[in-house]
């Protein structure tokens, strides 16, 4: 608990610092899931997350006496963590492909659920009108991947995982962290062998987080 605590305390302080380099305005297409996948550069990648997730990962196992190796494995080890989504996977040593479909499709089950409280509880507007519609999106693009490879589709039960926010800014806060984790679960999945039709899939995803983290950022520097 105290780990997690530690990431989401470190993730909104590089959230907030990466707010203040931020200038310009960003514009969120309302019809995304009928748009190609985003484009963003290598640059804005190695920004986001080597400077983010690198970070926070450094932080983490300052508390471990040896490096966690993340492998793919035939059958589920014995420890896996049984926690939900992005956070659910990061003490996770090993994965297989089932694994990784599911925390994938959990966190973007948060994602919605979160977001769509926001909307209709605290009267939020945009930029979460318009990203609902991408994790509605998203949601879609994974649901087929399960029945390619004959996996079970989890239920969705991120309504008891939400966090719930006080004021707007909580909730812009809250989406700065959601998208950071999101970005840093997908990059530790891409560092896998996996086959390519979940690497495309998987990159789409970590790519639309970038530009919905961008948003948040810019609402909360205003």
């Amino acid at each position: 608990m105290k780990k997690y605590l530690l990431i989401i305390s470190l993730t909104i302080v590089i959230g907030l610092t990466l707010v203040a380099c931020s200038t310009e305005e960003a514009v969120i297409d309302n019809t995304e899931s009928a748009t190609p996948a985003p484009t963003v550069t290598e640059e804005v990648v190695e920004e986001v997350v080597e400077e983010v997730v690198e970070e926070n990962t450094e932080e983490a196992t300052e508390e471990t006496t040896e490096e966690v190796t993340k492998v793919i494995t035939e059958e589920a080890s014995e420890d896996v963590d049984p926690g939900y989504g992005a956070v659910g996977s990061f003490d996770v040593s090993e994965y297989t492909i089932e694994q990784m479909l599911i925390y994938a499709i959990q966190d973007e089950y948060l994602a919605r659920s979160e977001y769509e409280y926001i909307i209709n509880e605290m009267d939020g507007g945009s930029p979460f009108t318009n990203i609902i519609n991408a994790e509605v999106s998203h949601i879609s693009m994974l649901i087929p991947l399960f029945e390619t490879y004959g996996y079970d589709l989890p239920e969705d039960t991120s309504g008891t995982h939400l966090i719930v926010p006080t004021s707007l800014t909580e909730a812009y806060e809250t989406g700065v962290i959601a998208e950071v984790d999101n970005i840093a679960m997908y990059e530790q999945f891409l560092e896998l062998d996996i086959p390519d039709d979940i690497r495309e899939t998987f990159i789409y995803l970590r790519d639309a987080s970038v530009q919905h983290l961008d948003a948040f950022q810019r609402k909360l520097s205003r």
